[in-house]
Formats: C-alpha cells, structure tokens, sequence
C-alpha cells in the first residue's frame, strides 16, 4: 500500500473554495489505481470513507454538479481535506475500506452495531486432561474451537446439555489440581470425575474423542455408536450402564432438536437476512455449523435512509468479517452490486476459496428465507419498543421540565461494604433504551473515605465530567452515535444530600446547565413512593401508576444491579490476593507449605524467623526475608 501525500487544504471560511472545488484540485493529482480515500470536515473529522477500482475517476465523480443524493451533497459540501492510501488490488481496497470505517465511525457511512465478539465451546488440549469450557476472544489457546455461537446464553445451554452428554470436565486446571474427591457435577451426572480418577485416561480420551465428533458434525455415528453399547449393556444385564448410555443419548437428542432448523445441504455457512422499515434496517445472521444451527443474532446498522437494501448489506458483510472467521459459504437475501468483488476479497482475507451467493431455490433459500422473517418480525418488535421508548422519554422530560425529550440520562449508583472496595457506577439510557456499551464503573481511589457516600459521588461525578470537557469541550457538539457524548439528564440514587454534592461537582466544572435530580426511595424502602428532588423546587412523589415512575425505577434497579456486580467483582479479586504473594521468593509450592504450617497469612507474619525457617522448603535466609517484609520499621 502507498500513502499519497495530500497537502491541507485551506478551510472553506478563509479561501472561499466549496468542496467541489477542494474535490476537484485533489483529482489533478491522483493516479489511476485502487484504493482508499477518506474525506475530512473543517474540524479535521473524518465524515466519509470509500474505496475505488481507480482513485481518480471515483473522486472526480464528487466534483459534478449535479445529479448526487442529499446525503452525498452534503458529504461534498462539508469537505475541506481528503487523504488517500493506494492498493494492490480492488479487493484489497475493500478490506481496508471495512477496517478504517469501524475504527474511525464515519458519520455518512453504514456503521455496523453491537460489534460484540462471539463465544466458541473449546475442547482445551494444553492438559493432560482435556478441559471443556466457553471460549471467547483470540483463539490463541491449544485444542479445537467449535461454533461461532449466536450468544453467551445459546454456548452455555450447550455446554450444560453436552456436560450431560461425555461427562467432560469444565472446572479450571488450578481447581481441577487441588480436588481431592469429586465435585457436585460428578454428583449429579455431568462429570466424570477424572480429578479423583473414579476414571481411566484412555476412557476418559474416548469420550473426548466422542464429544469432538459430536461436535464436528457426526452425531447420527456417536448416537448409534452409543445406541449399540447400551444394547450390550442391557444384554449382559449391566441395567446401570445401560441407563447411563441412554441418559448420554437422550441428552444429545436434545442438543439436535433445540436448534430447530438443522440443514440436510448445508455443512457450514452464514446467513444474512435484511428487512427494512420506516428508515431502519435490520440484519439477522444465522451461523450454520456441522450441519447443526447454532443460533442468529439481529443487528442494526446505522444507515441513511436514502440508502438501499443491497448497499447497506454489502458495507453491513465487509466490516462484519473485518475480524470474524469466514464460513465456506456466505448466503445473502440480497443481489449486492460486488458480489464478485467480495467473494475475492474474503477469500484473500480467509486464505481459501469462499462462496457469497443469493440461492433461488431449494434448502439454502428456505434457510434465507427464514432469516429475512426473523428479521422482519425483529424489525416490528423494534419499532414498536421505540415508540414506547419514545412515550416514556416524553414522560420524563414532562416530569423534570426539560426542554426537550432526553436522548441521553445518566444514572449513577455507589457500592460498598462498611467502605470496603467502594465502587461507583454509570448506566446510560436513550431512545433505544439501554446503552450497555457505554456503560462505566469507577473504583474510588480516596483512600480513607470510608462509608462517606457524598465523597464518593464527588470522585466519581469529578472523574467523569473532567473526562468529558477533555474529549468534548464545555459545549460538545453532537456526535455521529445514536447517544450523544453529553447527557441530557443526570439522575442520582439519593436523596437532597446526594444531589447537593452532585450539584457542587457541576457548578465547579462549568456544566451547571446539566439538569440534575435525585432519586430518593421511599418510607421503608417501598418502591412506588420514591421522591424526586431538584434544585430549586420542593421535593414531589409521581402518581403510584404513572409509567415515568417504573421506568425511573428500572433505570435506578440498573444502576444498583451494575454497581452491585461491580463491587463484588472487585471484592472477589481482592479476597484472592495473599499477603504472602508480595514476598520475594515465595512461590506457589512454598506458600501453601506455610499456610498449612500456620494456617492463615496473618500467622505466618507473626511467626519468628525460627519457626518459620522449621518449615519444609524454607531455608534461613528465606526465613529472614519473610520475617523483613512483615516486620519493615521493626527496631
């Protein structure tokens, strides 16, 4: 790839030049090759990416006059600078296209949502014995990955069902090293208990082996296979293990059945189904693996609506395998333009031979099919909670006196224990309802603050607003997200003590203009006679079925739910750290000879040198240390 040097235009204000006219002096310098271009604002934002077969004739193509759709006059109109990388090839091009629109979110292209990795069963083969458990991220751990599952939800039942199915164990290796009988799921039938060796390695490797097949797509040969077993069981009148193969049988059957459309053609492919209405669109992909469906997942892209169906899918698929693994077959609802052009693309960025196709007939189109119907009943659900979302924002700016619905409230929630690992937390909700990814939690770094619940909320309101005048300015101005950077409303879980530090935080920063309220519960908690307090006016309850009042509540359920996790989460870490792992010297084997020797951390910072020096592995010198690091300022 080749860098094209693009010299900074002058801003449209101080020249006079439109962005034609910026378009067009750019043109005079490109070469005919494909590659990447990326259009700038007068702010130095990107607004466009593109890719082009030949760079200068794409371009040139923004500098007529006429002709162009209202969303790209005004992409034309807002350009003051351009830069441009060139490719190889046009497919290359496109790959570059994808990978630059995710990263820097441009505001006139298709931005795809919810770009959440997908989780995988994992066989784990860095043990000698093999480890069954969910797997997400870089698959860079040893053993066989299997699915992409549509969710966290549709990975576990599995695993839970095929835990019934080969008995394999899911614990961790640490947990799996320190048993010293079996657990609750040999208990209950799920585990065959290879930590206590209640059975064999090659028996155990065979149901490895058993559930890799499974997995791979050759259930019908497992179950038969199992089938014919239990048959001889029941012949040699061994009923116990006969019932354990029939149990194993049952359990798969389900596995097959609960995935509803399992395909007879169809070994491996995704499925992409689009629908739109009222200016959105939705996506819903179908993953197909081993001959087994292993659940869809619907997106919304972000999209003009000026856009049509086919464009939006082509940009929607190129960022969507950006960093995905590719199935050997693509099925789409849709002809896009580039078919052609993407499955060379794919293939080049897979490294094998891909198939994008639009089926006509037979199995492969019913599969489509049923994705577009799944995407249009998803579509209708959508619209139908956005309106109510809608309703309820309404609702709100009524009950607070905004100026104008809300597109973004803040809620803010603390948690802690007598002031013990204190967390605070931020939940953010708008037109779409809540906004999980933009969620945050703030460990409270004040040492010594104790159960001070005002200090809390100042550290955190303090960190988080001083952020945003960082990245944003005292006046932001509106982002190309759905959910702007500044909120609209900020609610606080407290009453008019809460709020005045709140209040204190806002004035100080400048951002005296947010609207604040508190959010006070009830006598003995009771949900439905909450007060609400604002600056200036007298505190005041909402009628006990008023829609704005549940909502608020679920608002603030949320905000104490994330703050709960978060705080335990954190607890959690802090319980598994050991006194005894900050001593030089002191490694795994050494540390539970000293636990077992004394039985807690705080008994061996209070043993001598003597004592300590008696115990197996530990030698004088050693002994001194553990004694210095405990004793630091000792006379």
């Amino acid at each position: 790839m080749t860098n094209i040097e693009s010299p900074s235009s002058p801003e449209p204000s101080e020249s006079g030049l439109t962005g034609s006219d910026i378009i067009r002096d750019f043109v005079t310098r490109l070469p005919g090759k494909p590659g990447v271009y990326r259009m700038y604002d007068a702010k130095g934002e990107v607004i466009y990416v593109g890719k082009a077969r030949n760079l200068k004739n794409r371009v040139s193509s923004y500098t007529r006059m006429q002709g162009h759709t209202s969303r790209i006059a005004a992409m034309i109109a807002l350009t003051a600078n351009m830069e441009f990388l060139t490719t190889t090839t046009e497919a290359e091009a496109l790959l570059l296209e994808a990978n630059l629109i995710k990263k820097l979110r441009p505001r006139f292209n298709v931005l795809m949502r919810d770009d959440k990795s997908f989780p995988y069963i994992l066989i784990a083969k860095d043990h000698p014995v093999a480890q069954m458990a969910k797997h997400r991220g870089a698959r860079n751990r040893k053993g066989n990955f299997y699915g992409p599952f549509a969710s966290a939800g549709s990975v576990n039942r599995a695993i839970n069902t095929l835990q019934k199915a080969f008995l394999l164990r899911t614990c961790t290796d640490s947990v799996y090293a320190n048993r010293t009988r079996p657990c609750l799921l040999y208990q209950i039938k799920r585990c065959s208990a290879p930590c206590v060796d209640y059975i064999k390695p090659e028996a155990y490797d065979a149901l490895v082996k058993e559930a890799e097949a499974f997995l791979s797509g050759k259930s019908q040969s497992v179950k038969e296979d199992l089938a014919r077993q239990m048959e001889e069981a029941a012949e040699n009148l061994d009923f116990e293990r006969a019932a354990t193969y029939r149990d194993r049988i049952q359990a798969m059957s389900f596995v097959t059945q609960t995935q509803g459309i399992n395909p007879q053609t169809v070994e491996e492919a995704d499925v992409f189904g689009l629908a739109q209405e009222g200016g959105q669109t939705c996506i819903q992909v179908f993953f197909f693996r081993s001959w087994q469906n292993w659940g869809n997942r619907a997106y919304y892209p972000k999209a003009d609506r000026s856009l049509d169906a086919p464009e939006i899918l082509a940009s929607f698929l190129a960022q969507f395998y950006d960093d995905k693994p590719i199935p050997a077959l693509v099925l789409l609802s849709h002809e896009i333009e580039e078919r052609a052009l993407l499955e060379e693309a794919l293939s080049t960025h897979a490294g094998r031979k891909i198939e994008v196709s639009v089926p006509q007939r037979g199995e492969k189109k019913g599969l489509v099919d049923h994705a577009v119907t799944n995407a249009r009943e998803a579509m209708g659900r959508r619209i139908a909670e956005s309106s109510s979302q809608a309703k309820l924002l309404e609702g709100v700016q009524r009950v607070f006196g905004l100026a104008e619905a809300p597109r973004r409230i803040e809620v803010y929630d603390n948690s802690h224990i007598q002031g013990t690992n204190p967390v605070g937390a931020m939940i953010v909700a708008g037109p779409d309802g809540l906004t999980k990814s933009q969620y945050r939690k703030f460990n409270i770094r004040t040492e010594d603050i104790g159960s001070d619940d005002f200090a809390m909320m100042r550290e955190v309101l303090t960190r988080r607003f001083t952020r945003l005048l960082k990245e944003q300015g005292e006046k932001p101005e509106e982002t190309a997200a759905d959910t702007p950077a500044r909120p609209d409303l900020v609610l606080i879980d407290g009453g008019q003590g809460q709020l005045s530090a709140a209040k204190a935080v806002l004035d100080e920063l400048g951002l005296s203009d947010i609207p604040l309220a508190g959010v006070a519960k009830g006598p003995d908690r009771d949900a439905g006679r909450e007060h609400f307090y604002v600056s200036g006016k007298p505190s005041f309850m909402l009628e006990a079925r008023d829609p704005v009042l549940y909502y608020i509540q679920r608002l603030r359920d949320e905000a104490h739910r994330f703050a709960i996790g978060s705080h335990r989460a954190r607890r959690s870490r802090a319980i598994g750290v050991n006194p005894l792992d900050e001593v030089p010297g002191i490694g795994p084997l050494r540390k539970k000879s000293l636990l077992q020797a004394f039985g807690s951390a705080k008994a061996v910072a209070r043993a001598s040198v003597t004592d300590l020096a008696a115990v197996e592995g530990v030698s004088t010198a050693l002994a001194q240390a553990i004694y210095d690091h405990f004793h630091e300022g000792a006379e």
